[in-house]
């Protein structure tokens, strides 16, 4: 088995079909690719889970806010 030298590791995008360009130095050989690490560029159903419940407290202060500044608006308008 070839041992792989840290400088020969790379980082790559896919493209919508999973596919990575190796470049043309590797045309007409075979390579072995291994597969370290997979990051996804959407986040996951907990991360959005957590956002939701953030921006609807946020909203929810918002609301609570603009209520009491808009109560102050109209007894002020009212004297």
């Amino acid at each position: 088995m070839t041992k792989v030298d840290v400088r020969d590791l790379q980082t790559n995008e896919t493209d919508d079909r999973g596919r990575i360009y190796l470049g043309t130095k590797y045309a007409n050989k075979r390579v072995t690719v291994a597969v370290v690490e997979v990051e996804s560029d959407h986040p996951d159903e907990d991360e959005l889970a957590a956002a939701y419940r953030e921006a609807s407290e946020s909203a929810e202060e918002l609301a609570e806010e603009w209520d009491d500044a808009s109560d102050d608006a109209w007894s002020e308008l009212d004297k």
